[in-house]
């Protein structure tokens, strides 16, 4: 169905469609009776998400105005975005150039992208400690206490060097721990420690591919919002590197990467014979893994979840376009700060 929020309207049901009718928006649903007409006065902009068809005479309408159009893919990249002549996202763009070249301000919204992927990992790990027993569910619970400890000493910080230690720290208690959460039954080989490039074991390769698809969807959201992606705050500048993606995804991975990892493995969803092992000792999914990924993947961008300033249930797949308006009204001098989001 299609979600109005902060005034763009979000269609993600494949195979809708959306006419102008007047100065209103009909929108039609695939084997649903009726349509919905939505004022097109009431909306900013309009964001799609895979097979959705737009009408001429809409898109026409849309530059016209200059309301901007968005189409993304299924899975949340970013694919293209149609408007009028550039006006507001050139200051957003230079507000943003502005603001990182300040170390003070930077360093700011940097320690709030932080703040927010501590308190959600601790989340994570006190969710987990209610279903452990013994020894595990002591170690996750401890680990929690040292995270919530953490997030007090990031007012300490003095520089993004400070602050990026903070961080490493958290993640190595929190990465420390999460074997704790998996289920003993499992096919699997031993999960003992994050790798990266290359994963060395079946759930490292399944959180690598998992992060990937959160990159896409934050990387999305910049977009759309009219933020540079490649400019951000707590990642530094580097050439291909989509820096403010990786910022915006920091407080999504334990609540949605990581979760839906748990899930995926503890309920035998995805089996030993989901991955193949390489050369070299690095594991990857298969083609029948990464199907059972993404049906998981789409399941979650769907589950709502409450956000405190849009005062209703968002659906997952949206949040992090919700956390890029915030930052960029927060770069627009309308908010005092930026706000990152962690579930009620």
């Amino acid at each position: 169905m299609p979600t109005e929020i902060l005034n763009t309207l979000y269609v993600q049901t494949q195979g809708a469609s959306l006419h102008l009718d007047e100065d209103s928006i009909r929108v039609a649903l695939p084997d649903t009776p009726g349509r919905k007409t939505l004022p097109l006065r009431r909306i900013e902009s309009i964001v799609v998400y895979g097979h959705i068809n737009l009408s001429t005479e809409l898109i026409a309408r849309c530059a016209d105005d200059n309301r901007p159009i968005v189409w993304m893919s299924r899975s949340g990249r970013f694919t293209a975005r149609l408007e009028g002549p550039t006006r507001g996202n050139v200051l957003l763009r230079h507000a943003q150039h502005r603001i990182h070249d300040d170390e003070a301000a930077r360093l700011e919204i940097a320690r709030a992208f932080v703040a927010g992927k501590i308190r959600n990992s601790r989340r994570i790990l006190l969710r987990a400690g209610r279903d452990a027993r013994d020894s595990a569910q002591i170690g996750l619970r401890a680990a929690a206490e040292e995270l919530a400890e953490a997030v007090t000493w990031l007012p300490d910080a003095k520089n993004l060097e400070e602050l990026m230690g903070m961080e490493g720290q958290s993640s190595r208690t929190y990465f420390a721990v999460l074997p704790l959460a998996l289920s003993k039954g499992t096919d699997f080989p031993p999960f003992t420690r994050r790798s990266k490039r290359p994963p060395t074991d079946p759930t490292n390769a399944l959180i690598s591919f998992l992060y990937g698809l959160l990159r896409n969807l934050a990387q999305g959201a910049a977009e759309q919002v009219g933020l540079d992606p490649h400019v951000g705050f707590l990642h530094g500048l580097r050439p291909a590197k989509p820096a403010l993606a990786l910022d915006l995804m920091e407080e999504f991975r334990p609540a949605f990467a990581d979760r839906l990892a748990l899930t995926l493995i503890n309920r035998r969803t995805l089996r030993i014979e989901h991955f193949d092992e390489l050369s070299g000792g690095a594991w990857q999914l298969n083609d029948d893994g990464r199907k059972i990924v993404f049906e998981g993947w789409q399941d979650t961008r769907r589950q709502e979840w409450d956000h405190p300033i849009a005062a209703r249930p968002v659906p997952a797949g949206l949040l992090p376009v919700m956390q890029a308006r915030i930052l960029a009204r927060h770069l627009r001098g309308e908010l005092p700060g930026y706000l990152p989001w962690t579930p009620a």
